[in-house]
């Protein structure tokens, strides 16, 4: 079974920097890609960034030019690198396989996506003014 574990949340003033990172273990992704996701308080869940199994990126427009992601397939890692931080970024940040089958709506504390997978516990990002 998939096993994500997320880190590197915190607070910070708006402007700021944060390194979020992700682990995926116990079953393995081979070439498939991983992605971001993140629930802000009383908003749905929605794709921060993405990287496909070819190696491309997509990210959310609100996040374009200020985020960036990167995988290491072989160690099965991923990472958000959050710069110009924003108090609208407050956020839990989830990470997940990126199937290729369209975006996940449903990130949640250890609950199971209809990706077939368990969501992490997530890390908080909370960004002040």
């Amino acid at each position: 079974e998939l096993t994500l574990v997320e880190f590197g949340g915190g607070s910070v003033q708006a402007g700021g920097s944060l390194t979020l990172s992700c682990t995926a273990s116990g079953s393995p992704l081979g070439d498939s890609g991983m992605g971001w996701y993140r629930r802000i308080p009383g908003h749905e869940c929605e794709m921060v960034a993405i990287t496909t199994s070819d190696g491309r990126t997509r990210y959310d427009d609100s996040v374009l030019g200020r985020f960036s992601i990167s995988q290491d397939k072989a160690k099965q890692t991923a990472s958000l690198q959050m710069r110009d931080l924003k108090t609208e970024d407050t956020a839990v940040y989830f990470c997940a396989p990126n199937w290729e089958t369209g975006d996940y709506d449903d990130c949640s504390p250890r609950s199971y996506s209809k990706g077939g997978f368990y969501w992490g516990r997530g890390t908080q990002v909370t960004v002040s003014s």
